[in-house]
């Protein structure tokens, strides 16, 4: 992986997106960095009753459009550019889909799996302790993110009730359905990657049932868009994950490989594949679509120059640095951005906060539907900025939509003293 700054990614994207959009150069510094960020140790108590001390972060990047809203990361890489990087795309997420929120993220750095279950609900115990004074039903949302998902988000609600001596299920999102949870939550980033697939295909006149694609990470947003696309016809030949991957031309069975996974802890060694490659010689495979679903930086302009399918659609966050954007748009290879292509887990976890809020539950199909009509919305602002411009890449286009859309809204609300 590239050791690029991730922070100073975005940035360079808010840069290459400002010459598209009416913002004074005063305001456009405003909304290229964190509001503020929380840095702080957690002490927690491990079985054998030693004490182990572990970083965490939260960054509140931008509250124009609403509260702050983004995942909490379990990951030994966390950092506090990482988290402050993630919470500013955050941001121009929700922008992009025009959801009202702003954007916040967060992390522990520390691997889960080294840790017992009872080890890790002390360690988010304790960092929900932390994160108290900053988060809210109306404040900061905190939702699953890497090595996170209901159980954690459970223990982070129940942590803050007890602790306000209150009943507040939307104070986090991505929980279990019996906790407050929606229908459709777990299945949404990836359903969210599936909807642009096809929609992007259709717009460069192909058709995603005709596509063979390779999938780069095969956790829960890798797996549900490869298995999304299989049912709308596409062949995934492809999938890895940080073991190494699996390649058959004739195609893989998605569910087979999501559950051999399940299982083994890994795709290689899976059976319904003709043979093994390495992450890198997936990701530069000759095929129609490839999904990068792992972490930010996967692929820097080195792997670039050599990737060779026609379409990209970022299910990750940040996954390719700004030099392999130039490439790739010097190569003529569409790449459709994260901030629009992933934008289906904090879409669902809006709803899900608007149910919560309600107390009033929808239908899984209500959420499907829903979801269908903001992503394929927020694809045609894209498209309609993208050629109406002349934006150099379909993510400097969707960027300029988005800051308009942050931009107006601070406009709006004035400057207090």
């Amino acid at each position: 992986m590239s050791e690029v700054n991730p922070f100073e990614s975005l940035q360079e994207q808010i840069d290459d997106a400002a010459a598209f959009v009416a913002v004074p150069d005063d305001a456009l510094e405003r909304l290229k960095r964190p509001e503020r960020v929380l840095e702080t140790t957690l002490s927690v108590e491990l079985d054998d009753g030693s004490i182990e001390t572990i970083r965490a972060f939260r960054s509140q990047f931008n509250g124009d459009r609403g509260p702050y809203k983004g995942g909490i990361r379990y990951h030994p890489q966390v950092s506090r550019e990482e988290v402050k990087a993630l919470s500013g795309w955050m941001v121009y997420k929700c922008a992009a889909v025009d959801i009202p929120y702003g954007g916040g993220k967060g992390g522990i750095a520390f691997d889960p799996s080294d840790y017992s279950e009872s080890e890790i609900e002390r360690i988010t115990r304790a960092f929900a302790t932390e994160l108290r004074p900053l988060i809210g039903e109306d404040r900061d949302v905190p939702a699953p993110d890497v090595n996170t998902g209901q159980r954690e988000m459970n223990w982070l609600k129940d942590t803050y009730e007890t602790l306000e001596n209150t009943t507040a299920p939307g104070v986090v999102t991505g929980k279990a359905i019996e906790s407050g949870g929606s229908e459709g939550r777990v299945e949404a980033t990836g359903r969210s990657v599936a909807i642009v697939a096809r929609e992007a295909f259709d717009y460069l006149g192909g058709d995603i049932a005709d596509a063979t694609v390779a999938v780069q990470g095969y956790g829960n947003a890798g797996s549900v868009a490869a298995e999304l696309i299989a049912k709308q016809g596409g062949t995934v030949v492809a999938v890895s994950d940080s073991s190494g991957a699996v390649y058959d031309p004739a195609g893989i069975d998605t569910s087979a490989a999501k559950s051999f996974k399940r299982e083994t802890g890994s795709v290689t060694g899976f059976e319904g594949a003709s043979e093994e490659l390495s992450n890198r010689e997936l990701l530069t495979l000759d095929v129609d679509l490839l999904v990068p679903a792992a972490l930010e930086n996967a692929i820097d302009a080195a792997i670039a120059r050599d990737v060779r399918a026609d379409v990209i659609v970022e299910a990750a966050n940040g996954p390719l640095t700004p030099d392999a954007d130039d490439v790739l748009a010097d190569s003529e290879i569409a790449v459709f951005p994260d901030i629009l292509a992933n934008a289906g887990g904090v879409t669902v976890s809006y709803f899900e906060w608007v149910q919560n809020r309600q107390r009033f539950s929808w239908s899984l199909e209500r959420v499907n539907d829903e979801l269908e009509t903001v992503i394929t919305s927020a694809f045609d602002d894209l498209i309609e900025r993208y050629e109406a411009t002349d934006a150099p890449t379909l993510r400097t286009a969707m960027y300029a939509v988005a800051i308009e859309r942050v931009h107006r809204a601070a406009a709006e609300a004035g400057t207090w003293p």
